[in-house]
């Protein structure tokens, strides 16, 4: 008979000064390519992407136009003197992916926005683009990645093709040795590994099947048994001894997933540096998905060893296909994650209206100390610091149904389904036990969810923390959606937690101290109903 592995695990936290990003194991925490239609265009074939088919854009030579539309119906980001005759360089064609901005597609290819043309009309350069509009781009990247896109968005992050997967029986079932793991955590003392990968999963809103994958291919931990102390004591392959056991290294794990999605939808991340110093630049027309298990495996091998890794035919990709069946058929169901035309919907501030707050963080991580930049905190104005009760309440941004109600956390889903994978949700982290809105209820604007506190995480005081998603996806606060609470629009500084809030031409800083300037008041609603 297996032994069962029993490991105490003692883990620190790191404390943020306006309350900590949550934390798993603390209290809690703070396309499928596409078939695009043939495109005219100078005498080049358009290769039809397909999972497993490197999905590269068109190369056009100088001057080549991708339309036989009059050159005056070539929308361009910006007014510009040239036309589309006078570029003098090579150009791609390109069609806009989910999550697309012209900023971040200008970032992701090394040009600037205004160097953009399309046939169709052009938003604004920091709004969303509606998947597979085509656009023109000047070819200036030398050696990339490869453009072969390895895995779907809606298989990283927790879409509704996760909701059929019953972790918990898939690993009991499997019977290798993470069926019988357990861990020591400060919360839920024993937990067994399959409840950990569970509660991860949900928190960080990562599909469960890729953990599980991730933990097969990195240990054999899911099937098998691990082959080595290495593989026992590092089952993700974070090799630190800072970082050793299961639950340390799958919030390793769950990090850099993140941070490889999210910073390549925003456009801060466009190469990879791996463990020897060396740096490739990505493939410009990759898609979130397939970038955040290329910065995965980046993070601890070298060139070779990681181009095996991401090989769809050999590496990572191939053993989720085997375990799970195909990711770009599920995907099929799903995808575009970000329709067209995807607006958010109205919602007002998560306070009372007349009562101060302070705007005490700008954008910040949603979940895990790195990752989307999706929250923003608020704080209760009052004449004392630190964790202590307040009279004031957290009320309902937009009408929605309570799909989670624990440890500190409220979870509003605005479809109305009881689906987090789908459609809009709002979670509100850091609301205090007593007097928090029970699970199931339905709320309207301005109902009550509960009063702000430290609980729900590690935090130095009182406060809220609130995010977004949708289909899964946590939406960046300063992103092609920002927050707009109330007409008031987030955005980001050059550090988490910094940055602002503006409406028309008033500013409000944020200040992790609740300083003066980052005083803010919502209007009474009933004053604004002309509006």
């Amino acid at each position: 008979m297996k032994k069962t592995i029993i490991l105490i695990t003692l883990l620190s936290i790191v404390l943020n000064s306006c309350g900590a990003t949550p934390s798993l194991w603390g209290e809690y925490s703070t396309p499928t390519p596409q078939v695009f239609p043939p495109v005219q265009a100078a005498p080049v074939a358009i290769a039809t992407p397909s999972p497993m088919i490197a999905n590269e854009p068109v190369k056009l030579p100088p001057t080549a136009l991708p339309t036989n539309q009059p050159l005056e119906n070539l929308a361009t980001p910006t007014k510009i003197a040239e036309t589309p005759a006078a570029i003098k360089e090579p150009t791609i064609l390109y069609y806009s992916q989910s999550g697309d901005s012209l900023k971040v597609v200008a970032s992701h290819f090394a040009v600037e926005v205004e160097e953009i043309i399309s046939t169709g009309e052009m938003p604004e350069p920091g709004s969303l683009l509606d998947p597979n509009t085509l656009l023109v781009i000047p070819d200036r990247l030398d050696e990339t990645t490869s453009s072969e896109q390895i895995f779907p968005d809606s298989e990283v992050v927790f879409s509704a093709t996760g909701l059929d997967f019953d972790t918990l029986a898939y690993i009991a079932e499997a019977g290798g040795y993470l069926s019988e793991y357990r861990e020591y955590l400060g919360t839920t003392s024993w937990t067994t590994g399959a409840e950990g990968v569970t509660r991860l999963a949900a928190e960080n809103s990562l599909n469960p099947r890729l953990l599980v994958a991730l933990i097969e291919y990195e240990s054999g931990w899911v099937l098998g048994q691990p082959g080595n102390l290495a593989e026992t004591d590092y089952p993700l392959g974070y090799i630190d001894f800072r970082k050793k056991g299961m639950f340390r290294q799958m919030m390793m794990a769950v990090q850099d997933l993140a941070v490889g999605y999210y910073d390549w939808r925003s456009g801060k991340l466009t190469e990879l540096a791996f463990l020897d110093g060396t740096t490739k630049r990505i493939a410009p027309d990759l898609n979130a998905g397939s970038v955040a298990i290329q910065y995965y495996f980046a993070q601890k091998l070298d060139p070779d060893r990681w181009t095996q890794a991401v090989d769809p035919r050999v590496g990572f990709p191939a053993l989720y296909a085997e375990l799970f069946g195909s990711p770009w058929t599920r995907a099929q169901s799903v995808e575009p994650l970000f329709p067209a035309g995807l607006k958010q919907p109205p919602m007002v501030l998560p306070f009372e209206p007349r009562r101060e707050w302070a705007f005490t963080g700008g954008p910040h991580s949603a979940w895990e100390h790195e990752g989307a930049q999706a929250a923003l905190d608020f704080a209760p104005a009052n004449d004392f610091s630190g964790c202590a009760e307040t009279e004031k309440w957290v009320v309902a941004s937009a009408p929605g149904l309570v799909v989670t109600s624990d440890h500190g956390v409220v979870i509003l889903d605005l479809d109305g389904d009881g689906n987090e994978e789908t459609g809009w949700n709002l979670l509100y982290l850091h609301i205090a036990t007593v007097g928090r809105i029970p699970l199931g209820t339905w709320v309207e604007v301005d109902d009550r969810l509960g009063q702000p506190s430290c609980e729900g995480g590690v935090s130095t005081g009182t406060h809220l923390h609130f995010a977004r998603k949708y289909n899964g996806e946590w939406i960046l606060a300063d992103g092609a959606l920002p927050f707009n609470l109330d007409g008031w629009i987030a955005h980001a500084a050059e550090k988490p937690y910094f940055g602002s809030l503006t409406r028309d031409d008033e500013t409000i800083t944020s200040s992790q101290v609740g300083e003066a300037w980052s005083v803010i008041f919502r209007d009474n609603p009933e004053e604004n109903k002309e509006d």
